[in-house]
């Protein structure tokens, strides 16, 4: 299994540009029912992911917070370094595992740093329990190594 079999492409997941204010992504996050999204550059390479906490403490943090005052200021103000990272597309089965146990959603970039989409723990879930068909059986059977005789 790998990781295109489980992701989401980047045009079906919602996510915000680094350059948005922190109240234009606090109403994408609302519309969308979130609690974090994923923020890109203009140029498509993946930033990083803010969730409904930064946000939180971006407001409690600041002297005026006002969601006016919040109008002017970028969204890159609330970005957590190193929160959520991505993984390639290259990723192990375990390792992307791994990341799923503390993430609901792993965000995934091609060689170049681009985002590509998303693994949700939930795409992982579905693929690991629903059961399989005969096709699916017939698949592992051709990839199985063959033994040979010596």
């Amino acid at each position: 299994m790998n990781v295109i079999s489980l992701l989401t492409p980047k045009t079906n997941v919602a996510y915000l540009y680094e350059d948005f204010t922190i109240r234009q992504g606090l109403e994408k996050l609302r519309h969308y029912g979130y609690t974090a999204i994923p923020v890109l550059a203009r140029n498509g390479r993946y930033i990083g992911t803010v969730s409904e906490g930064d946000f939180l403490w971006c407001l409690l943090d600041e002297e005026n917070n006002s969601l006016k005052a919040k109008e002017k200021l970028p969204l890159r103000h609330v970005l957590r370094p190193a929160f959520n990272p991505a993984v390639r597309v290259d990723v192990t089965l375990s390792e992307l595992l791994e990341r799923a146990l503390q993430q609901s959603f792993i965000p995934v970039v091609d060689d170049r740093g681009a985002f590509v989409g998303i693994v949700t723990r939930q795409n992982i879930i579905r693929k690991l329990t629903v059961p399989k068909t005969g096709s699916d059986y017939r698949e592992e059977e051709e990839v199985r190594p063959r033994a040979v005789a010596l």
